[in-house]
Parts: C-alpha cells; sequence; structure tokens
C-alpha cells in the first residue's frame, strides 16, 4: 500500500499550503500599508473603497461562488444593515449594536426570501431576487417617516470610535480593512471546512449531492444566511462613513450588479478572485471621478461594463483564471501527461485484484438458492406507482431485497429501471407505495428525501455519470467521506484511501472534469464507497467500458459485495449483469414480469419476447 502522505499538520499549516490563502496574506496588509505611506486623503478613499467593496465581493462569492446561486439582490441585505445601524444610532445606540441587529435581521431576511427562491432554476431564481430587490427599495420609499423617502436621511455627526464616525480617514481604513478581514477569513474558512466542499458539491451537481447525504437546500440557506449577514455588516459601516442613506442607492439594482462583477472579473468560485476584480474596477473607477468630476457621473457603469466584457471575451475564467493557466507551478495547477497518469494507475485496482482470489461464500450460494432468514431483509419496496401525466412509468412494483444479495434489474429501455432506482434512492418521490430500509436487523427506517436515504446508509451511481468537475479526484471522495468523517483529515485519509483502493490514486489531484469515461464511472463509485454505504445501487456502470474495464468492474462489484454491502444493480451488458446477479428482475412497461436466479430468468418467453430476443444464448461465468 502506498503511503497516502495524511494529513498530520494543523490547519494552520494546510492553509498555508494553498496559494490563494498566502496571495490575500500578501495583498490585504498592502491595502492598509500603502494609503498610510503615501498619505493623501484621496488614496485613502480609494483604499476604504477597495476594502469595502472587496469584502461585499467576498460575501457575494460565498453563496453567487461557492454555492453557484447567482444573486442581483444583496443590496437588500446591504440596506438592511445600513439603515438598522442609523435608526439605532438615532435612539442613542450605537452603530456597533447596530451592526450587529443589522447581520441578524439581514440573516432571517435572506433566508425567507431564498427559501422559496431556490425552486427555481437558472435565471429564474437571479429574477426573483431582483424582483425582492426592488420590492424593498419601493418599501423604503413608502415608509418615508422613518426612511426619509426619496430625500434620504442624514447620519447624526456625532464624531468617535463608538460611532463610526471620524474627522481624520485612517480610523475608517482600518475599519474597512477590519470588516475585509473579517470577511475573508469567514470564506477561507467555508472554502476549507466540510461546509465549503458541500456548497461546491451542491453548485456542481446537486443530484449528485444528494446521493452522498447533502441536505442541499439546508446547506444554501446557510450560505445565503451567512453571506447576508457579512453584506449588512458592511453596510451598516458604509452608511456610517458615507453619513448619508436614502433607498434608490441603499437598494439599487446597478450596486447589487456591480458586487457580483467584481467576482465575475477576478474568478467567481475561488478565494482570491473578488479581490483581484476589486482591485482592477474600484481604482478606475474612483480615479475617473477624481479626474474628471462632474463629467463623471455614470462613468462608474461605463467602468464595470467595459473590464467585464473584455474579461469574457479574453479571460473566461477571470483574472485568477488566466494566471493559474500561465502559471500553474505557482498555484499547484501543474498538469501530467494522460499516458504517466494511467501507466501510473495501472489497469485494475487493488481492490478489483483482490476479488479475483476470492469465491463467493456459502452464504451467498445459499441466497442465490432462494434460502436464508426471510425476515433479513434489507430493501423492501410495496406497491409503487409512478406516472407522468398520461404515461404509466411504474406500476405496482413490490420487491425485497436480501441482505448481503447481489440483485439485478434489466429490461428493455423505457422499461422503468432508472425510474425505480430514482424512488429506491429518494430521488423521485412516488404517486403511491413505500420504500423501507433496514440497515441494521431491527432498525427499519422510512426515508423522504434523497439525503436521508443516503444517511441511511444506502448510496447510488448514476447512468450518466455526475462528477463535481471542478473538484479534483480527491476532494470529489472527500465530499463522500464527509458523511461519517466531519474533520477535515478524517475525510481525507478515508478519500485516499477509497481512491488507492479502486485504482484512481494517481487521479488523486487531477480534476474530475479531465478524466476519461471509464475513470469516471470509477470515481462515481469510489465517492458513493467513501459513503460507506450498506446498500449500493449501480446504474448502468459498465455502459461505454471496453473488455478490460467491464472485467474489472465485475470483480469490484464481487469485491463490494465481500466487504458487506448489499447490490443492486441495472446494465445492459447482460453477460456481466448474469455473471455477477444472486437473482434477476425483469421489468418491462414499468411493472416485473418475472424474477428469479439468472439460468432461469432467461429461459421465461415473457422476458426473451419483451427483451431478450431468440437469439440470446446464456452461457454461465
Amino acid at each position: 500500500m502506498k503511503s497516502h502522505n495524511r494529513i498530520k499538520a494543523g490547519s494552520g499549516y494546510r492553509l498555508l499550503q494553498d496559494p490563494e490563502v498566502v496571495g490575500l496574506m500578501v495583498i490585504v496588509p498592502l491595502l492598509v500599508i500603502l494609503p498610510v505611506l503615501l498619505g493623501e486623503a484621496f488614496i485613502y478613499h480609494v483604499f476604504i473603497t477597495i476594502c469595502l467593496y472587496a469584502a461585499l465581493a467576498t460575501a457575494w462569492n460565498i453563496v453567487g461562488g461557492f454555492a453557484g446561486q447567482l444573486s442581483f439582490g444583496h443590496a437588500i441585505f446591504y440596506g438592511i444593515g445600513a439603515y438598522s445601524a442609523v435608526f439605532l444610532m438615532q435612539a442613542g445606540i450605537t452603530p456597533w449594536i447596530g451592526m450587529v441587529v443589522g447581520a441578524a435581521i439581514a440573516a432571517l431576511v435572506a433566508v425567507a426570501i431564498s427559501f422559496p427562491c431556490f425552486r427555481l432554476r437558472g435565471p429564474f431564481f437571479a429574477l426573483a431576487t431582483i424582483a425582492f430587490l426592488e420590492v424593498f427599495r419601493l418599501l423604503a420609499l413608502h415608509f418615508s417617516s422613518w426612511t426619509g423617502g426619496a430625500a434620504g436621511k442624514m447620519v447624526p455627526l456625532h464624531i468617535g470610535w463608538e460611532w463610526m464616525i471620524f474627522r481624520e480617514r485612517s480610523p475608517s481604513l482600518m475599519i474597512a480593512a477590519g470588516l475585509l478581514v473579517l470577511t475573508v477569513a469567514v470564506a477561507v474558512w467555508v472554502r476549507h471546512t466540510r461546509f465549503g466542499y458541500y456548497l461546491v458539491a451542491t453548485r456542481e451537481r446537486e443530484s449528485a449531492a444528494r446521493a452522498v447525504g447533502i441536505g442541499t437546500v439546508v446547506v444554501k440557506l446557510k450560505a445565503v444566511a451567512l453571506s447576508a449577514a457579512l453584506t449588512s455588516a458592511v453596510g451598516s459601516f458604509h452608511a456610517m462613513y458615507l453619513t448619508f442613506v436614502e433607498p434608490q442607492a441603499m437598494f439599487s439594482l446597478v450596486f447589487s450588479i456591480q458586487i457580483a462583477m467584481l467576482p465575475l472579473i477576478g474568478g467567481i468560485g475561488t478565494l482570491l478572485g473578488p479581490l483581484l476584480g476589486t482591485l482592477i474596477v474600484v481604482p478606475l473607477t474612483e480615479l475617473a471621478r477624481g479626474w474628471l468630476g462632474a463629467s463623471a457621473l455614470g462613468l462608474h457603469g461605463f467602468v464595470y461594463g467595459a473590464v467585464l466584457v473584455l474579461i469574457v471575451l479574453f479571460l473566461p475564467d477571470g483574472l485568477l483564471g488566466f494566471l493559474q493557466s500561465r502559471f500553474p507551478a505557482v498555484f499547484g495547477k501543474q498538469k501530467r501527461h494522460a499516458a504517466d497518469l494511467d501507466a501510473a494507475a495501472g489497469d485494475a485496482a487493488p481492490f478489483a485484484r483482490a476479488a479475483r482470489q476470492t469465491q463467493v461464500s456459502d452464504a451467498a450460494e445459499a441466497r442465490s438458492m432462494g434460502s436464508g432468514d426471510a425476515d433479513d431483509w434489507i430493501v423492501s419496496a410495496e406497491n409503487l406507482n409512478k406516472r407522468f401525466g398520461g404515461l404509466v412509468v411504474a406500476k405496482d412494483i413490490t420487491l425485497t431485497v436480501r441482505r448481503g444479495e447481489i440483485l439485478g434489474l434489466i429490461g428493455p429501455n423505457g422499461a422503468g429501471k432508472t425510474t425505480l432506482f430514482n424512488m429506491l434512492s429518494g430521488a423521485l418521490r412516488p404517486d403511491s407505495g413505500t420504500v423501507r430500509l433496514q440497515p441494521d436487523p431491527g432498525s427499519v427506517v422510512i426515508p423522504r428525501s434523497a439525503h436521508a436515504f443516503a444517511q441511511a446508509g444506502l448510496g447510488r451511481t448514476f447512468q450518466i455519470v455526475q462528477p463535481f468537475a471542478a473538484m479534483t479526484v480527491v476532494e470529489n471522495i472527500m465530499v463522500g467521506a464527509y458523511l461519517h468523517h466531519g474533520a477535515f483529515a478524517e475525510a481525507h485519509d478515508k478519500a485516499l484511501d477509497v481512491a488507492s483502493r479502486l485504482g484512481l490514486w494517481a487521479y488523486r489531484d487531477t480534476e474530475a472534469r479531465n478524466l476519461p469515461i471509464g475513470r469516471l464511472k470509477r470515481l462515481e463509485m469510489a465517492r458513493v464507497l467513501a459513503t460507506d454505504p450498506k446498500i449500493l445501487l449501480l446504474d448502468e456502470v459498465m455502459a461505454g467500458l471496453n473488455q478490460t474495464d467491464v472485467a474489472n468492474a465485475i470483480d469490484l462489484v464481487h469485491a463490494i459485495r465481500e466487504s458487506g454491502v448489499t447490490v443492486i444493480a441495472t446494465e445492459h451488458v447482460m453477460k456481466a449483469i448474469m455473471s455477477l446477479s444472486d437473482r434477476i428482475i425483469v421489468l418491462s412497461a414499468g411493472g416485473i414480469i418475472a424474477s428469479g436466479r439468472p439460468a432461469d430468468v432467461v429461459k421465461d418467453p415473457g422476458v426473451v419476447e419483451a427483451y431478450l430476443g431468440k437469439d440470446f444464448q446464456y452461457a454461465p461465468a
């Protein structure tokens, strides 16, 4: 067994291995040092603005970049923070408390708004956030006795640290830089913990994320609440810095879009990208205003638009993506040739090779003959029915899977196999009927969602592989390992172990998007096995594989079963499914037409007519 370079150092050492974190540690202090050295009021203002906008962009990136929820309504939370601080300040309460109160209110509002909006997909979510932003702007205009209406409201000019208002610029710079440090620290924490892995997995493939036990809605709600609280905190201070608030500016759609553009320009979904985007756009905008004065009215929009167009045309992955491609060694993005990776990986995983020496146990033989304890079932489906409009895709399907067996599921295209898999794994709720699991003898559960099925011990692969493309191989597997291993080091070690057993060791630092189909299928199995499932649903894992990979896959499935996992497999590679299965169930037109041992099922006239054809020859393995 290879040495796995296990994580023994503390989390601080691990963070120092991240080039983006190191870049932040270099750039952020410079944002304070440079204006102090230059000493000009305008320079102070520019750097204060950079810190505030970078903090806003980083906060937005938690939900827009990590979670992939494109929000154009983040000015809602900025405005809540600003007005909360001003209202409490008028009552004689320090804005520091107003900042905390505003953050709490913003988090609650974010959850209330986002919960219904998360049901929407693609551009509809973004449009919904714009609609809510407009509602808040109109409400602020309507309640003019509180907000000042269109005329706005001046901030009481109380000078001092307790009021966040200063005659000199340097204290404001310290607070702005402190907010940036806080926001960046939260973003770094998110990205390097289980929460961050779950966010990125949800962004990449939500259905696959649910299949490894992630409650995707809860994860996204936590992200938007955290992002809103940080945005509100920045809004509270910015109101004190500007000493004036009004609805058109506090709940501005243009401002929301500007916040979102900064991560897009610098590199969305990264730690360093929002700051890089801010460093490009904000100085250009502020310098243009300083040089052109009143004639620069509206020029900031032109600057944002021009920079964004140039980035989209010439740097589609943002500035950070460009830097990573030009300096791969600096960012740890070195590429290895596919031939070298294949040679290092080998043709078969150690897990699979070990299975070639393992004979089917006496218990497995007994299962294939139909004997054993009738109460020792692990999956039970009763009278499952499902229709889409007038199309019946599952009708009165009842089946029981015995603990430790390999159940094969076959049938023609459109027979309902994938629909049945989706109902057995919680990805699709049946119109009627019940799926029960008994992961441990005597402990029966009836899960109600895909992530609940995964948490109960059921894992599945997908007919069309669903990798988390932006993650490396080991990160993909870690997402599964996090189900039972909350600490990074434990999940990392588990992922390395599974990668080695499944022949993916050489690919561990390769992004999943760069893997060939055979390795992608193995990666999906590795990700599920990292959850330590007791039931494994395999959806056509051998489709598109060559003969060598098919043989390795057969050995692997046998090894998985011998490790104590019950397997349900659907497959069109008939020799493979027949040699694998203890028992076969045949579906046609949404119903079960035959069930039994492979040798018996292939002789059934109904199966021959519906699926196998008269020319099919069964050759026992």
